[in-house]
């Protein structure tokens, strides 16, 4: 039987526009599970990965306005609390549908924990936006507590914080001996609540956040996973995109793909990184996938969105 790895993005639990009640996210996770099921009535084992941007936003704005009545939390402890929200959302939906379809499978969230090198360059340049927008005296504030913060395009100053590169998925294991067991497995949600581990074996957490594809990528290399499927809003990956040229792309080669990186041909801050992630996968053996939800089922069963192989 097949491993397939999804990675949802934000839009499949917050969508633009959206105020983030628990209805509306309810209801776009709904549509997602819909669509993971049907992987499942196609006999592969599904193992789930997920973004966590709007929600950790969200709970770092909670933080931020309750501070004088309650301690306010790191952001790994954050990250730690949108793991078993959007967890909790993703295994009830999935369990409906599930039950809908009449079958017996248990779903699963592992709080899951991802190890970053404390040498990473990313710790000396921080760059990854969290939080709200404040003035510039509130940023000056965090400055003086040793925190980066930049000024945002004129609409404020925002915190900045390392994205280093995940190394390690530490409950890597327990994923496993969930999915012998039969088990649909939601794991490694917001890239991994980041940690460190020193030479002694101990773990500790630390002010990171982790890019959900490349957690997705060594979570699916390490549990040598048949492919990995990157959902988006988007049915295939394009060269060209947004001009009279745009290309949408099929089947293409590892090497076809890291030519058009090089060109510049996906955002750095949109399909670049989906790409990589999957690229990386892919050398590893297996094949990648990028499209939309309501594309996911005929892009692993047959020939919808952008697949890359060897």
């Amino acid at each position: 039987m097949k491993t397939v790895v999804v990675a949802l993005g934000g839009n499949a639990i917050l969508k633009p526009g959206q105020k983030g009640t628990i209805e509306e996210q309810m209801s776009n996770v709904n549509g997602a599970a819909r669509n993971i099921v049907k992987l499942v009535q196609e006999g592969y084992e599904v193992v789930i990965a997920h973004g966590n941007g709007p929600q950790v936003g969200n709970i770092l704005l909670q933080n931020a306005a309750a501070r004088d009545q309650v301690p306010a939390m790191p952001l790994y402890v954050c990250g730690a609390e949108s793991q078993g929200l959007i967890g909790y959302m993703i295994q009830q939906n999935i369990m409906n549908e599930l039950m809908k379809a009449g079958i017996k499978k248990p779903v699963v969230t592992v709080l899951t924990q991802v190890v970053v090198d404390p040498k990473d360059v990313a710790f000396q340049n921080p760059s990854k936006p969290v939080g709200a927008f404040y003035t510039e005296g509130e940023a000056k504030k965090g400055m003086e507590k040793g925190e980066s913060w930049v000024e945002d395009s004129g609409r404020g100053w925002r915190k900045v914080v390392p994205s280093p590169r995940p190394i390690d998925v530490v409950e890597l294991e327990e994923v496993k001996d969930l999915i012998e067991a039969g088990c649909i497995v939601v794991s490694v949600g917001g890239g991994g609540i980041p940690v460190m581990r020193d030479e002694a074996g101990i773990l500790s957490g630390v002010e990171a956040v982790i890019d959900k594809d490349l957690a997705s990528s060594l979570l699916a290399k390490e549990l040598g996973a048949d492919i990995l499927a990157i959902a988006t809003d988007v049915p295939n990956v394009a060269i060209n995109f947004g001009t009279p040229q745009q290309k949408n792309l099929g089947t293409i080669t590892v090497a076809e793909a890291k030519g058009y990186a090089e060109e510049g041909q996906f955002g750095k801050g949109s399909m670049g990184p989906k790409v990589q992630a999957i690229v990386e996968f892919v050398e590893h053996g297996g094949e990648g996938i990028i499209t939309s939800l309501d594309n996911l089922r005929d892009a692993v069963v047959g020939d919808q969105g952008t697949k890359i192989v060897q």
